[in-house]
């Protein structure tokens, strides 16, 4: 995994009146503890990969507590898990990433919602709105609305994260409804304390089974006739139950303003930091966090209820609601509530605010900033809230200034010796012969493959459709399309709705599966095939399974061979054979390769034993400039320096420090016919008598050759 948690899972034992003290994946791990959870699963997805990190390291304290715990071949079964909660007085949570892990989970969420549950069911999803993440910008409030499910929104401190867990059991129980937890990434890795309560053992769990099955019970089933009846259920009862609970134990904060003022705030919790400290940036909220004006923070988005929101509204003559993303769901329902019950109060949102995007302090400074000089009046310090404006454009401009120019763009790329880098660069030596070809892309570490200097790809429609999304594309192509598909993402989903559906149809295309044994761009979780796993994993072989599925034309090719995978690419688009034609690209994750390594060397080092440590160069006397290595393989190992020939100006490629020995370099001016200038150095310690006998004999004839010349 990305890292471990062995040093905080002492954490979570902590009794009533410790103090923990930790970031705010930890805690929630914690609050599932103390809520007595009966079973907990999940799929892998930033920001919340840790958790189910978390509750895989923590699996000694989960057996004492009789907590299953599953990792999940996908979040549609993760989502599938929660079918205990319907028929059993057990509290179940699991665990993805949204809006993507949402979408691939939404049929059993949507047959779940119908039939509701008995015990409390909570799934955690981590949501995000900005360039950090690799998710399609749109809302899991959608979801909540359209499938009548909780949505909790969680201020972003660790004492309101876990109780708001517990309360979502007990919230998700009252009103038979699942719930959901959206976590922003700062939620996630808020570091901060609270004081920790009991944990709780689950009264039915793997240490303390049911001697019977549920009974059957029909209208349990999300099945006609019963589903209509369920249907009216939701907006009779379970919506109704689920507000009386909000409002009997006060879910959502209303914070009073210190001045009286006619203008109020409805926020979501989530971006209850962020808004307050621009509000003390402004000098509207004091160092303790008390504001100027009303605050209704809303720790459950959905359902609203309308009692809390109307009585918020009725003495103010306008009320700003800040919500992230669109649509301005909560907008406008609050605005159908004001208007159903009267009131004159203007309902503000997307009109100051941007309709998507990431609500960052800048961007709510310069909204509120906006929004407060237009309707302030004589109540708020308007001078203060204009020398805030006045900063911000001077930090704006401070730092245009520094630029002479604009800086060339970052764009993510592959790990230094990344096993995948090669794929991409044969794939583009191939095409030198075959053409152009359609790359139908797919997500995982291999989509960095999108960016220079390879800019493979056409398409990218979701995790381990590659295949299927290019099935329309290659009949009508008069060269073999290509598909890109990680590991995990066959196992995933591409098995069944790509390779099943491609071999169904008599599909002739070309499919890389790159093999790095992980799916590592969530932190290398194992799969199914991983080999290093010793909780999880089945030990499956990628290549067998397609066998049997009826794959005929198969082929294995190490990554770092580029030569071979150039003349295995070739053969796979010009073959007469017809049929999906895969390839196996096989390379472990060099991240999982140099993690383990280095602490076997180091090992190996304190016994004493050989340790070869190997770094490739470039000699400067025979490189040309020519630079061709570094556009064919991207490696940011690779860089330019002065050419030390005073006669030759163009600049020299070289190998920086970080260089991890994979050896692509070589491999891609082999295959390119490029100049001879890269060699391999190999430094070895502990060397045996026979290596340091001759490196003495080479060392003299070395040095008197150098002499003679």
């Amino acid at each position: 995994m990305e890292r471990t948690f062995e040093n905080e899972i002492g954490l979570l034992r902590l009794g009533a009146g410790e103090t923990f003290r930790g970031e705010g994946i930890l805690a929630i791990t914690k609050g599932l503890l103390q809520s007595g959870v009966s079973y907990v699963g999940g799929y892998q997805g930033a920001p919340v990969s840790h958790l189910l990190d978390v509750l895989v390291s923590a699996r000694d304290l989960m057996g004492e507590m009789g907590i299953h715990v599953e990792s999940c071949a996908n979040e549609a079964s993760a989502a599938a898990m929660l079918a205990a909660s319907i028929n059993y007085p057990v509290r179940g949570a699991v665990t993805w990433k949204s809006i993507v892990g949402t979408n691939v989970a939404s049929d059993a969420l949507s047959n779940l919602a119908s039939t509701g549950v008995t015990g409390g069911a909570l799934i955690v999803i981590g949501e995000d709105f900005g360039e950090g993440a690799s998710v399609i910008q749109e809302r899991t409030y959608a979801y909540a609305m359209k499938s009548a499910m909780l949505l909790v929104d969680p201020r972003p401190n660790l004492a309101s994260m876990v109780d708001m867990v517990e309360h979502a059991f007990a919230l998700s129980e009252a009103s038979h409804m699942p719930a959901m937890m959206q976590l922003r990434i700062r939620a996630c890795h808020v570091q901060g304390e609270f004081t920790a309560r009991n944990n709780v053992k689950p009264a039915h769990g793997t240490n303390s089974k049911f001697s019977e099955p549920a009974d059957f019970f029909y209208p349990r089933l999300a099945h006609p006739p019963v589903i209509y009846s369920q249907e009216v259920n939701k907006v009779s009862e379970r919506i109704p139950a689920a507000r009386a609970y909000i409002r009997e134990h006060g879910l959502n904060d209303r914070i009073a303003g210190t001045k009286p003022s006619r203008l109020g705030l409805v926020i979501q919790g989530g971006l209850y930091n962020t808004v307050m400290r621009q509000l003390g940036e402004m000098g509207l909220a004091d160092e303790n966090g008390t504001p100027d004006i009303d605050i209704l923070c809303l720790n459950v988005t959905y359902p609203l209820v309308p009692d809390e929101l109307i009585a918020f509204a009725r003495d103010k003559d306008r009320v700003l609601v800040i919500e992230e993303g669109n649509p301005a769901y909560m907008e406008q329902q609050m605005l159908r509530m004001t208007v159903d019950a009267g009131l004159s109060t203007r309902i503000d949102g997307k009109n100051y605010l941007p309709e998507a995007g990431e609500y960052t302090g800048e961007v709510l400074a310069a909204g509120l900033g906006r929004y407060f000089l237009e309707n302030g009046g004589n109540i708020l310090d308007l001078d203060a809230i204009r020398r805030r404006m006045e900063r911000m454009e001077k930090v704006r401009a401070a730092a245009g200034a520094l630029l002479e120019a604009p800086l060339p763009p970052r764009q993510p790329t592959f790990c230094t010796g990344c096993p995948e880098r090669p794929v991409f660069g044969a794939i583009k030596l191939a095409e030198r012969t075959v053409g152009k070809v359609h790359v139908s892309a797919d997500i995982g570490c291999h989509a960095f493959g999108t960016f220079a200097p390879f800019n493979q790809g056409n398409s990218i429609l979701g995790y381990g459709l590659s295949l299927a999304s290019m099935a329309a594309v290659t009949p009508m192509q008069e060269r073999r399309s290509l598909a890109i598909m990680g590991d995990g993402g066959f196992w995933h989903n591409g098995v069944q709705t790509g390779v099943a559906s491609n071999l169904y149809n008599k599909g002739d295309g070309v499919l890389i599966i790159m093999n790095n044994g992980y799916t590592s761009a969530t932190g290398q979780q194992v799969i199914p095939s991983s080999k290093h796993s010793e909780i999880f994993g089945t030990g499956a072989k990628i290549a067998t399974t397609l066998e049997a599925m009826g794959v005929k034309w198969l082929r294995t090719v190490r990554t770092y061979s580029v030569e071979t995978m150039v003349k295995t690419l070739k053969e796979a688009f010009t073959t007469t054979q017809k049929g999906l034609k895969v390839i196996i690209a096989d390379g472990e994750c060099m991240l999982a390769r140099q993690r383990r390594e280095r602490s076997e060397k180091a090992q190996a080092l304190k016994e004493g034993r050989r340790v070869e440590q190997a770094k490739f160069g470039v000699d400067a006397e025979v490189c040309t400039g020519d630079h061709s290595c570094i556009r064919l393989s991207g490696c940011p190992s690779l860089g330019v320096a002065t050419n030390p020939d005073p006669l030759r100006k163009d600049p020299i490629a070289e190998v920086k420090q970080d260089c991890v020995a994979c050896g692509l370099c070589g491999e891609m001016a082999h295959a390119a016919v490029l100049c001879p200038s890269f060699y391999r150095a190999a430094r070895i310690h502990n060397a045996g008598w026979f290596e340091r006998t001759l490196h003495r004999i080479r060392t003299r004839v070395i040095g008197a050759m150098a002499g003679a010349a």
